[in-house]
C-alpha cells in the first residue's frame, strides 16, 4: 500500500464514521428486545441493553475538556458509577430528557454516582453553555463537537454511544454496564444506575 493512501483510507474511515453519527442524531426508536447478536448484552422492551458482570468491556479513553474549559478524564472517576450521556444544544429529545437528568444527578448527590455529558456537534461553545444554564445541569460535560469521544471511546461490538441522545453507564469498576439510544425520564435512568450501585 503506498503512504498516499493511507490518509486517504484513513480520511475515509472518518468520514463513515462521522456520516453515521449525523444519520442516527436525535434518533429516539426503541428496541424490540433483541439480543446484540455475537454480543454478551441484552436488549430490554425499554430500550435499555445491559452486559452482566464478568462480560463487560472496558471503554477507550474518555478524557479531554470541559465545556467550562477543565480537565476531565473519566477513568479518574473508577470507583464511582458514572452516567455518560451524550446530547447536543440542537437536539430537542436532549431538551427533553435535560430535566430528568438534572433531577437524578441532584438526587444521587453525595452517592458513588458521578455524571459526565459529553457535548457533541455543537460549533458554538456558548450554545451548549446556556443549555446547561437553561436546564440546570448540575454536572461537567466534556466538549466533543466532532464526536471523536463518542466515536473513538468505545470498542467495537460493546454497549457504545450511537446517536444523539444516547446514555451509557459504568460500573464501578469502569466497565460498561448499560446503554440506551434514546432520551430517558427520571425513571429508566434510575433503573439503569440503582443496580449497579447494589453491585458488590
Amino acid at each position: 500500500m503506498s503512504l498516499s493512501r493511507a490518509p486517504r483510507r484513513t480520511l475515509f474511515a472518518v468520514g463513515v464514521l462521522t456520516a453515521a453519527l449525523a444519520l442516527s442524531a436525535c434518533g429516539g426508536g426503541e428496541s424490540d428486545g433483541t439480543s446484540g447478536g455475537g454480543t454478551n448484552f441484552v436488549t430490554t422492551k425499554g430500550g435499555i441493553s445491559t452486559a452482566p458482570k464478568g462480560k463487560r468491556a472496558t471503554p477507550g479513553e474518555l478524557a479531554g475538556e470541559t465545556l467550562e474549559g477543565e480537565r476531565l478524564d473519566v477513568a479518574d472517576l473508577k470507583g464511582k458509577v458514572v452516567v455518560l450521556n451524550a446530547w447536543g444544544s440542537w437536539c430537542g429529545p436532549c431538551r427533553a430528557e435535560a430535566p430528568h437528568f438534572a433531577k437524578v444527578a441532584n438526587d444521587l448527590e453525595g452517592q458513588d454516582v458521578a455524571f459526565v455529558g459529553l457535548n457533541t456537534r455543537d460549533s458554538n461553545k456558548q450554545q451548549a453553555l446556556t443549555f446547561e444554564e437553561d436546564y440546570e445541569v448540575p454536572y461537567p460535560s466534556l466538549y466533543d463537537p466532532a464526536g471523536k469521544l463518542i466515536l473513538f471511546g468505545f470498542p467495537k461490538g460493546t454497549l457504545s454511544l450511537q446517536g444523539i441522545p444516547s446514555t451509557v453507564v459504568l460500573d464501578k469498576e469502569g466497565k460498561i454496564a448499560a446503554r440506551a439510544l434514546m432520551a430517558l425520564d427520571d425513571k429508566k435512568l434510575r433503573s439503569m444506575i440503582d443496580p449497579l450501585l447494589r453491585e458488590k
